[in-house]
């Protein structure tokens, strides 16, 4: 099966309905992440000087990642475990007329033992069991994809403690709630290392999370990466939610907005900002038109660099239903937070999910015409 992406066409295996079998994997759904990371690479570039950065797909598959990332100027090393897949990679490294180089090794092996300036996990799963070798390797920035979103989200909760050494709850910011559950065990997988984790640029589409973190190879870093952890608290029955910073749990006994005992604990988490607004401003010009996702990857990416840094986000047509009136429209509800006094953004979430500094009572006091 031919595939055309960017600036490449490269070869892989017919792929099962079912997404299962034995031959190597290819997922379509990923292409907006593949577009996404090729215009990561190309701001990326800029900060290796006038050498040629180093690259490495640690599970590749077909190679797709790092064939991308040589037709983004890289130095592109592909890696897996797998005989068959090391061969689709050097078949489309030569297809593409790019040199790159394949190794058929264990990743974790040959992260231990190799380093590059830029290291990309794109696991089936969890990349939890390739985070330690990672960090070992990658010099400046780790770019890695979650595919378990139920258990990041607590949809599947003892799946999720086991994976990620925290307590994940499955609340109406499940979406939000994986993405900090995973920065939240990078950053803590790092600091065993004494290397310090800057997201710059996350997003959560469809069935994955995806996130690239800006490494920092001092104590005092990571020490700071992990003071960014905390817990959040919410409210079953009324939404309210609250955050409290540091590695202790300090759950309120009742909910402070309706007396609620109601009360999900989740952490720790990352609470800090999930994006650097500039570098995504980057990212977003970096992108060109001709890519296939150009359109979804541009809209995804004004939004999340508009995003405020809260630690979880709202759905208006939740909250409308929570307190029994009609939704608005959302630029008319955003505005309504804003002239209250409030930051107020749109969300990466959904449609009607926004990000505000306003907690649930104030947003409705703000939002609901009396």
């Amino acid at each position: 099966m031919e595939v055309s992406e960017g600036l490449v066409t490269v070869d892989v295996p017919e792929q099962p309905e079912s997404g299962i079998g034995d031959d190597v994997f290819f997922n379509p759904d990923q292409e907006l992440n593949r577009d996404i990371t090729a215009a990561v690479l190309r701001v990326w570039d800029d900060r290796t000087g006038d050498r040629t950065g180093t690259y490495l797909d640690a599970t590749a598959a077909s190679g797709i990642r790092g064939v991308r990332g040589a037709a983004a100027g890289w130095e592109a090393t592909c890696c897996d475990h797998d005989e068959r897949a090391v061969e689709y990679c050097r078949a489309n490294f030569a297809r593409n007329d790019r040199s790159g180089t394949a190794v058929h090794r264990d990743a974790n092996a040959y992260m231990h033992e190799e380093r590059f300036d830029v290291v990309d996990l794109d696991p089936f799963g969890t990349p939890i069991p390739f985070a330690d070798s990672a960090f070992r390797s990658a010099r400046s920035l780790l770019c890695v994809t979650a595919t378990d979103t139920a258990p990041l989200c607590g949809a599947h909760f003892e799946s999720g403690v086991r994976s990620y050494s925290a307590v994940p709850r499955n609340t109406d910011f499940h979406a939000e709630m994986g993405l900090r559950i995973l920065l939240s065990a990078l950053a803590r997988t790092g600091a065993r290392y004494d290397i310090g984790v800057t997201p710059v640029l996350s997003h959560v589409t469809r069935h994955y999370v995806r996130t690239y973190l800006a490494l920092d190879h001092r104590a005092t870093d990571a020490n700071a990466a992990i003071d960014t952890l905390g817990y959040v608290d919410h409210c079953e029955d009324c939404l309210y939610r609250t955050t409290t910073q540091g590695l202790i749990a300090d759950p309120p006994a009742v909910c402070p907005n309706c007396a609620s005992d109601r009360i999900n604990t989740a952490g720790p988490l990352w609470l800090g900002p999930t994006h650097d607004a500039d570098f995504v401003t980057k990212v977003s010009e970096r992108l060109p038109e001709t890519f296939n996702t150009a359109t979804r990857a541009q809209r995804l990416l004004d939004t999340v660099g508009a995003e405020i840094d809260t630690p979880t986000h709202y759905d208006q047509h939740r909250l409308s239903k929570q307190w029994g009136v009609s939704a608005i429209g959302m630029d008319e509800f955003l505005d309504r937070l804003r002239h209250a006094g409030f930051d107020a953004s749109r969300a990466q979430y959904g449609g009607t999910t926004f990000k505000t500094d306003a907690n649930v009572a104030e947003i409705e006091r703000a939002t609901v015409q009396s």
